[in-house]
């Protein structure tokens, strides 16, 4: 059986956690305008752009490649929180799960937190662990923070 594991991190963000998690469930077409280093494109293949079960894909550089991900999406308004179950792409190359959930946390009344959960399992246990993938995940939503409160 090959290994598994979950990652959690937790990033501090300004301004409510309402706001930012409008900004991930439906804008994410400015995220290559926003943190166009780290995000190209998001391209809409089912759904609505905001809607639960919506795919899309990512064009995204990550450890200087340009890689792609797919993801089916989960939408949970009362929690503000999404879910990403990777579908293909890269990362899917070496996982059979790779799930990436965002939940926006009210901290005060102008500040919230972003807890950010990876769940994977490794296709084969010579498969790396995805450890670098949080790094780049918490990176995402930390450069995002000044672009939500620019709205």
């Amino acid at each position: 059986m090959a290994t598994s594991g979950t990652y959690v991190t937790e990033v501090p963000l300004k301004g409510t956690a309402e706001k930012h998690y409008k900004r991930w469930k439906s804008e994410n077409h400015v995220f290559p305008d926003a943190i166009g280093h780290h995000i190209q494109n998001v391209t809409v293949h089912e759904g609505e752009s905001d809607s639960h079960g919506s795919i899309r894909s990512w064009n995204y550089t990550w450890d200087g490649k340009e890689e792609v991900f797919k993801e089916k999406r989960e939408v949970d308004d009362e929690n503000l929180t999404l879910t990403l179950r990777g579908l293909e792409g890269h990362v899917m190359e070496q996982l059979k799960v790779y799930d990436v959930i965002y939940q926006f946390i009210p901290k005060t009344e102008d500040t919230c937190a972003c807890k950010i959960t990876i769940v994977w399992e490794k296709r084969n246990d010579d498969s790396p662990e995805p450890s670098t993938y949080m790094k780049f995940v918490k990176s995402l939503v930390a450069d995002m923070d000044h672009h939500v409160n620019k709205a």
